[in-house]
This record gives structure tokens, sequence and C-alpha cells, in this order.
């Protein structure tokens, strides 16, 4: 078949099947591509849709990059339960086998350290969110009899909403610096904007742990153990995920 080559992953060869009926972007099924001691996870994609100038235009369209990712993210699901793939950046794409080739023996000793790094180990998600504003905490203003009632009654509801931020954060720091003392490496990625991610609530804990797949169970049950802790307060759990936010070099 021809056409271009997109990567999904590299990880080390591996004997455990894919699961059947497993297909990638754009239909394709995966397949593995050996060379010097590692594979890249990679299938066939068409040229009029993922060289330079059509990818880039795509990458503007929402339904077709949501479709592109979750088929993408489908194969690194997949690679996760059989192995331990170091996954690359959504749309990686070369010319052909040879391409991917060079670049496998162009990064071979940095994929190689990372792989080592990661072997047996999976990354979990957890988020914090206020469930509520502050003002919605806070008990119903009484109208102002006067500019002095008005600025009591306002101080009162500045102090009520400081004391719901400082209790949030402060469980969230508490359950951050549990977790990473569980964990073998941490991550804090920036909060998410409730705009773009749909989600209820403020979030203000959005964080990535690295833990051993066989100790996952025992990391579930602790994060676990914290929901409902806190009034107000909503933890969300979400993997085991290849380890993206690892794959990198330490920061």
């Amino acid at each position: 078949m021809t056409g271009l080559r997109y990567v999904y992953a590299v990880c080390r060869p591996f004997k455990a099947p894919l699961q059947s009926q497993l297909t990638g972007v754009a239909g394709d099924p995966p397949r593995l591509l050996v060379h010097q001691g590692l594979v890249a996870v990679v299938s066939h994609v068409p040229e009029g849709d993922f060289a330079e100038g059509p990818l880039h235009a795509h990458l503007e369209d929402l339904d077709w990059l949501s479709d592109t990712a979750r088929a993408h993210q489908g194969v690194i699901d997949a690679l996760t339960v059989v192995t331990t793939p170091l996954p690359l950046r959504l749309g990686t794409v070369f010319r052909d086998d040879s391409g991917v080739r060079t670049m496998l023996e162009a990064r071979a000793a940095d994929f190689r350290r990372a792989l080592d790094r990661l072997e047996g180990r999976v990354e979990w998600g957890v988020k914090v969110y206020v469930e509520a504003e502050p003002q919605a905490a806070a008990a119903p203003a009484e109208k102002a009899a006067s500019g002095r009632d008005y600025l009591r009654q306002r101080s009162s509801r500045v102090r009520a909403e400081e004391d719901v931020w400082q209790r949030a954060e402060a469980f969230a720091s508490r359950l951050h610096e549990t977790l990473s003392g569980y964990a073998e490496d941490s991550r804090l990625h920036a909060p998410q904007n409730a705009t773009l991610s749909g989600a209820a609530g403020r979030n203000l804990l959005n964080a990535a742990y690295l833990v051993p797949r066989t100790d996952s169970e025992e990391f579930v049950e602790l994060v676990d153990r914290t929901k409902g802790e806190s009034p107000g307060m909503r933890v969300e759990l979400t993997g085991p995920w290849a380890a993206y936010s690892f794959a990198g070099e330490k920061p």
C-alpha cells in the first residue's frame, strides 16, 4: 500500500499481539517497523491529507482533528496494554519506511533512555475542581439599608470567597503532596479552562503521576479515599495512560 507513514509511538520489541480489528488514523491498521532494537508503530496515510500543506489545513478543522486524535489515541491505548510505548506527537508523518528508520537512528539514544525510565510504568491523571463558585457558597446578601451596610456586606462576601479558595487550594496542595510522595515522578500542568474543557467547576489541580503498573491499584485506592474528604471539592482520576507527560527529559 502506498502513502505516507504515520508514526504513533516508539517501543521495544514485544511478543503479545495487538487487539484484533485495531485500526489507526485514516482507517489503516498499525504495523510494526523494527530497526536496530527499536520498534516504530506506523500505518499508511494518504498524501492528500497528510502532506505538509493539507495537514496544516486539517489541523484547523476541529471535526477532522477530533477524529484523528481519537484514532491516534486508540492505537496508543492498545499498545499500553501489551508494552510500554513512547508516544509521538499527533501528526508525526514521514515519506516512507526509510524516513522512519532514519528518525529512529537519529533519536535512538534518547528513545532508549526514555524507555528504560518508563518501562513497566503508566501515567495517572488527577484533577481537583471547586464545584461551586465562592459567591454561591456565601449566604444570600440582604438589601443594604445604607452605604455602611453595603460595605459591611461586601467585606463579608469577600472574606467568605477568600476562605473558600484558601481551603480549596490547601486541599489540592495536600493531595498533590501525598500523591507525589507515592508516585515515582509527577508533573503539574496548567489548570484547564472550563470554557474549553466543558468541565463543571474551576480546575485547581491538573497533575500527572508516574506509577509502576504493579502499584496502580494502590494508587487508585489512595485517590479514591480523598473523594468526599472536602465538601465542594471534586476529584477526578483518569488513566492508566501511556506516560505522555514523562516521555521527554526531566525538566
